[in-house]
C-alpha cells in the first residue's frame, strides 16, 4: 500500500501517521468560539391530574372568576400545603373547602350575616378551638390548622374530596364541597410549581 493511500485511510479513521510512525488519534482543534451563557426558561411540569382528582369530580361543578386577593389566597394555601410536606391533593381539598366556605376571601366578622363566630378562608370558629380571631384570619395559620385536621382523618388521600373536607369542617352542607373540585384542581395545576 502506498504512503499516500495509507495516510488517507488512517486520516479517515481519525489516526495520524507521521514519518512512518503511528502517532495515535488526531488532535483536532476547532477554532475557539465566543460562547456566552444563555438563559433558558423551563416550564415546570404541571401536577398529574390523576393525583389532583383521583376519583373524578362529583356532580355539577361551580366556578368563579378570582380577583387578586383570592389568587393570593390560593398561593398562600399552596405554600402552606408545601410547607406542611403534603401533596397536591391536600391543596386541592383545601382550596375547594375555602371556595365553599368563603369563596377564597379572608372574611372577618360579618355582623348579622356571620355564621356564629366563623372567620377567615375556612370559616373556622375561635369558640371551636381553631385559634384566635387574629390567627384564623391569617391565611397560612388557617390553612395549617385545616391541614392538621385533614392529616388526622384516616385515609383522607383515598376519600372523595367532599368526604375529606366534611370530616374536618363538620358543615351543615356536607356535599357542597364537591362542586369546587375541578376549579381547585385547575388552580393547583396552575400555581403549584410557580
Amino acid at each position: 500500500m502506498n504512503t499516500i493511500m495509507r495516510k488517507s485511510m488512517l486520516s479517515v479513521a481519525g489516526l495520524a501517521f507521521a514519518g512512518g510512525v503511528f502517532a495515535g488519534p488526531i488532535a483536532h482543534v476547532a477554532n475557539p468560539v465566543d460562547a456566552k451563557p444563555v438563559a433558558v426558561a423551563v416550564q415546570a411540569d404541571k401536577p398529574d391530574i390523576s393525583k389532583l382528582i383521583p376519583h373524578g369530580t362529583q356532580g355539577d361543578q361551580s366556578r368563579i372568576t378570582l380577583n387578586d386577593e383570592q389568587t393570593a389566597n390560593v398561593k398562600a394555601i399552596i405554600a402552606a400545603t408545601k410547607k406542611a410536606g403534603l401533596p397536591e391533593r391536600a391543596a386541592v381539598i383545601s382550596i375547594a373547602t375555602s371556595l365553599q366556605e368563603s369563596k377564597l376571601e379572608n372574611l372577618g366578622h360579618l355582623g348579622d350575616m356571620n355564621d356564629h363566630d366563623s372567620l377567615g378562608l375556612f370559616q373556622q370558629r375561635p369558640s371551636s378551638g381553631w385559634g384566635t380571631p387574629e390567627q384564623i384570619t391569617d391565611p397560612e395559620y388557617s390553612t395549617t390548622a385545616f391541614l392538621k385536621g385533614l392529616k388526622q382523618v384516616d385515609g383522607w388521600q383515598d376519600m372523595p374530596l367532599t368526604d375529606a373536607a366534611q370530616t374536618v369542617q363538620v358543615s351543615a352542607y356536607p356535599d357542597a364541597y364537591a362542586q369546587w373540585e375541578q376549579q381547585a384542581a385547575d388552580l393547583v395545576g396552575q400555581y403549584w410549581n410557580s
